[in-house]
């Protein structure tokens, strides 16, 4: 076995036995629920990821190729029209057939086949690309299992911990202060150094006025001012849509707080906890971030704007939870909340999808997205990157989304 193949099949066996432990504290019945459409059952995210693996690599390579199940094409499908049918995305709770059981020998006999594969074809450097594009989709899976789990815990009204652990205390946060930033002429897309989405490139240039960010992300405790200071109740702070959801009830306070009349919790992978003042809010949608922005005198970075400044941030990860800032500079530009910018998803100059299905990936998603940066507290180690683009709708708030403000 070569070197590089070694390292590659080592890494797809870590990652691969990754998302087996993350639903390790999970039972069955948990693994199949579906608590609403944008969220997957965790049983769906282990066989979807396999099913990657099984449809764009072993399906066109393997010598004398057979489905393990000829079903698992439809069920397990995601968006790939090029593929074929899919199953609803809607009623993926409903398949409690196959059993968890079932889906984790798909996995099992699938990762035998595709390590067989890789020791056979150990200069094939166009599989070592699939591999590894691969192994970065199921990294953006396992963050989706933990978003998902709690947002499935989050609606029992027992409110039951993923994980046991109590969260441990923060300290105090640091001060908000101002980083200011020249602009001028920008370098923006991926550098050309290791793994990169298609949506990162091309490299290409973009000019940047003068701009100031947030030394750190706003705090629970700065959004509580905000919250009981009306901003819920004032439609001059908000974008004609967010106002629409305002109104009908849909926002009124970030996804997970909990008001007890007397005190305000927070639903977190630890269970229900008290807010927490110090630490970052998340879990709001861009119109909240908006707003607040506004609410503030500040605006929302753009994507550019963000990624100029992130170029020498560390690249730190999380532990399930947002952190307070513990350091003054610009700090908490990863590992802690994916950060909403003011710039909407779209092609940059000179952008191509990749040739069939796989090039469905990100390019057809396109419209109607805003832009997150960063990578957040359930982002996997080493999968967050300055270049990396997130995308959801603007009034998405299962991810861990937070606010950094710019001006």
């Amino acid at each position: 076995m070569g070197a590089s193949e070694h390292r590659l099949s080592t890494a797809f066996a870590h990652v691969r036995q990754r998302t087996l432990h993350l639903a390790e504290p999970l039972t069955a019945e948990d693994c199949c629920a579906q608590s609403m459409p944008d969220a997957s059952p965790i049983k769906w995210h282990l066989a979807h990821t396999t099913w990657f693996f099984e449809t764009f690599i072993l399906e066109p390579r393997e010598p004398g190729f057979r489905p393990h199940d000829a079903a698992f094409r439809v069920l397990f499908n995601s968006y790939y029209n090029g593929v074929g049918a899919k199953h609803p995305r809607a009623q993926r709770g409903l398949l409690t057939r196959p059993t968890l059981a079932e889906v984790q020998a798909y996995r099992a006999a699938v990762d035998a086949r595709l390590l067989r594969l890789l020791a056979s074809r150990p200069d094939d450097a166009e599989l070592a690309a699939l591999v590894e594009l691969g192994l970065q989709h199921e990294q953006q899976h396992q963050e989706l299992i933990l978003t998902d789990v709690k947002h499935l815990l989050s609606r029992n009204p027992l409110y039951p911990a993923y994980i046991d652990s109590p969260l441990p205390a923060s300290g105090p946060v640091e001060p908000l202060a101002w980083i200011e930033f020249d602009g001028g002429l920008a370098e923006i897309g991926h550098a050309g150094d290791g793994f990169a989405f298609d949506n990162e490139s091309p490299r290409h240039r973009q000019y940047l006025q003068p701009f100031a960010l947030a030394s750190r992300l706003v705090t629970n405790g700065e959004y509580l001012e905000f919250v009981e200071a009306g901003g819920y109740r004032d439609p001059s702070l908000w974008l004609s849509d967010g106002w629409d959801l305002v109104a009908n009830g849909t926002l009124d306070a970030p996804l997970y707080w909990v008001d007890d009349g007397d005190r305000r919790r927070e639903f977190t992978l630890h269970g229900l906890q008290a807010l927490d003042l110090a630490r970052p809010v998340a879990h709001v949608s861009l119109y909240e971030a908006d707003a607040y922005a506004r609410w503030r005198g500040a605006r929302l970075p753009t994507e550019a704007e963000w990624e100029f400044a992130a170029r020498d941030a560390a690249l730190t990860c999380g532990d399930l939870h947002p952190r307070a800032a513990g350091s003054s500079g610009l700090a908490q530009m990863f590992g802690e909340c994916w950060q909403w910018t003011a710039s909407s998803y779209a092609p940059y100059p000179g952008f191509a999808p990749a040739a069939g299905a796989i090039g469905e990936y990100n390019g057809k998603f396109m419209v109607n997205q805003y832009v997150l940066r960063g990578s957040s507290c359930a982002t996997p180690h080493g999968h967050a990157r300055a270049s990396y683009r997130n995308f959801f709708p603007a009034g998405a708030r299962w991810q861990f989304s937070g606010i950094r403000l710019a001006r």
